[in-house]
């Protein structure tokens, strides 16, 4: 699970803004950061100035212009999102494309790390022979950063050579002592981040890695490399076409079970129904389109779509889909962001409930 989603999803207070923009990866682009996140500091600075007093405006703020000072944009990945209120301010880079805006209600928008947890395409390579291991970790065919610590590792349980005099199974089990100690370094490094690993390494070794791996499940599938001193960028696109595979019938899934449940007639699509079905703890998979975002007022359990507030009322939400999207996950329910018109007819937003 995200850090920042652990922290900020469970806080409740009036007057917490979220900046969620696109960033760029190389210069002169990233530059450019700063002055967005400036320019949304400013218009989160106009709309606390709508709803509550100049001191608690000012904290916001310094809390905003004291975390922007820190950020080293030169680091920036495909987005960032920051979080502050009088109390509390953190940021996080993401690997996912945006909408570009400023968020101001009494939780934060968490939209986004949720989305950035279920995105799929966000992964890891693990480059692993039976004499070494490196880490990558990559999104879609892009290397997002190579590990320099603890990985790479070189195998010192025993030496090439020692494993090429060895014979049969007794050169297999020495394998497999070392694939388990570079899974147990996987899992530790990648535990605040346990996103999917593909496995670059000769198709031998393949089955006795997921022998031992502690998390086969994690492993979505290997490409074969005999050799393990290629760039970080061949063997990412290498490993993509792999990923996209899996996901492409991982996704086709998830859109099955949608139509096996609008068979069930266990599907709601209107805004209210999906509001107090989810607040019952019916939820089971919230279906919304990717870039979907909806103003909106609930009075008596009713979603009313509005204008954007600029002064909003206790019953206002600036994305309604937003706080659905924490309330199902709360009572246990997941999210399928979708990107083709398979939701369209659902106007953009599709529950399954349980019953």
């Amino acid at each position: 699970m995200n850090p920042l989603f652990k922290k900020a999803k469970d806080i409740f207070a009036p007057g917490c803004v979220s900046l969620i923009f696109n960033t760029h990866r190389t210069k002169p682009d990233y530059q450019k950061d700063a002055l967005t996140l400036k320019n949304l500091i400013k218009d989160a600075e106009n709309r606390l100035a709508e709803i509550r007093d100049k001191k608690q405006v000012a904290a916001v703020i310094d809390q905003l212009n004291a975390l922007a000072d820190k950020i080293d944009h030169s680091q920036n990945t495909e987005s960032m999102v920051v979080l502050a209120n009088t109390d509390f301010a953190d940021f996080v880079r993401l690997p996912i494309a945006v909408t570009d805006r400023c968020v101001v209600d009494n939780n934060f928008a968490t939209r986004e790390l949720i989305r950035s947890i279920h995105q799929e395409a966000n992964y890891y390579v693990l480059v692993v022979s039976r004499e070494n291991a490196r880490l990558i970790e990559a999104f879609n065919d892009k290397v997002v950063k190579e590990f320099t610590t603890p990985f790479p590792v070189d195998n010192n349980l025993d030496t090439p050579s020692k494993l090429k005099s060895s014979m049969g199974k007794a050169m297999d089990n020495m394998a497999e002592e070392w694939f388990n100690r570079v899974d147990k370094l996987v899992q530790e490094t990648t535990k605040e981040e346990p996103l999917p690993i593909v496995i670059a390494t000769e198709t031998r070794n393949f089955d006795h890695y997921k022998k031992v791996a502690d998390h086969p499940n994690r492993i979505y599938g290997h490409i074969n490399r005999k050799s393990d001193a290629a760039k970080a960028g061949v063997i990412v696109k290498e490993a993509w076409d792999v990923m996209r595979a899996i996901l492409k019938e991982r996704h086709q899934k998830r859109l099955s079970e949608l139509q096996a449940a609008a068979n069930a007639n266990k599907v709601l699509s209107d805004l209210s129904e999906i509001w107090r079905a989810i607040g019952a703890g019916r939820g089971e998979t919230l279906f919304v389109k990717k870039g979907y975002f909806l103003s909106a007022t609930v009075h008596k359990d009713v979603v009313t779509p509005v204008a954007k507030m600029e002064a909003p009322t206790p019953d206002y939400f600036d994305d309604v889909i937003d706080e659905m999207i924490e309330r199902n996950l709360a009572f246990g329910g997941d999210t399928v962001f979708v990107s083709d018109d398979a939701i369209e007819k659902y106007q953009n937003v599709a529950l399954v409930v349980r019953y």
